[in-house]
């Protein structure tokens, strides 16, 4: 099966809307951190790691499509969690590059990626 074309995707700012729902309606604490381009743009994922009020690290995934197509994630560092100042100079430097990115931060004790899409 072809890919669908730039055309016949969601906005990113709709898809964003529907997968916040998803996750209030799960009850798995999210907010948007920035609000990217509503038609296009890509998606990065904080995923906060918390015990009570301590931060125990987080990851950080960028959207991306493989050969075929079908959208996944990336880690932007390696597997292990990463000190929540460091993603987030790192998100700073994203949007300083490209406006139109949307960052999305959840909260989530186990590290688990609420949005769909496999991790490459």
């Amino acid at each position: 099966m072809c890919a669908p074309s730039e055309d016949e995707r969601l906005p990113t700012g709709l898809w964003v809307d529907a997968h916040i729902r998803r996750c209030i309606s799960a009850a798995i604490p999210v907010y948007v951190v920035h609000k990217g381009a509503y038609a296009a743009g890509t998606v990065m994922v904080k995923i906060v790691m918390r015990e009570g009020m301590r931060t125990l690290g987080c990851f950080l995934l960028n959207q991306t499509r493989d050969m075929d197509g079908a959208m996944g994630w990336m880690q932007v560092f390696d597997d292990a969690p990463v000190d929540e100042r460091r993603a987030d100079e790192y998100i700073k430097r994203a949007i300083a590059r490209d406006p139109d990115v949307w960052v999305v931060e959840v909260e989530d004790p186990a590290g688990k990626n609420p949005f769909e899409g496999k991790i490459f």
